[in-house]
């Protein structure tokens, strides 16, 4: 029994195996043959071989980090919902009716509460 028990097991360690070793062998292998050419160019900040230009800290609006993070909350939502619908089939969903309508009420307060918020950060 131990020995077919290992023996299913095999190809789950050999891809574990691998899945470990690719990553670590890549890694050294571009560390050993990559050419190490250090230029005051390429020692810049950016090392894309261009000159900077200007100053780099710049002016950004804040809005955009809000609209940012509704539109991360509403994918998420979105994900929840597409899930609830697939795993209840008709009989089992009115137990997962009320979680349902306790998430999105949580998210539409969430938002709600990141809009009102957001129109005091607005100059």
């Amino acid at each position: 029994m131990p020995v077919d028990l290992l023996a299913r097991y095999l190809p789950v360690a050999v891809f574990a195996l691998v899945c470990i070793l690719f990553p670590v062998g890549t890694f050294l292998a571009t560390r050993f043959i990559r050419k190490d050419v250090s230029t005051p160019l390429k020692d810049l900040t950016y090392e894309c071989g261009e000159l900077p230009e200007g100053e780099a800290m710049i002016q950004f609006n804040f809005q955009y980090y809000v609209f940012a993070l509704i539109f991360v909350v509403f994918d998420v939502a979105a994900i929840f919902l597409l899930l609830w619908a697939l795993s209840f089939d008709g009989g089992g969903a009115a137990l997962g009716f009320v979680p349902l309508v306790l998430f999105v009420a949580i998210m539409f307060a969430a938002t709600n509460y990141a809009l009102k918020k957001e129109e005091f950060l607005v100059i």
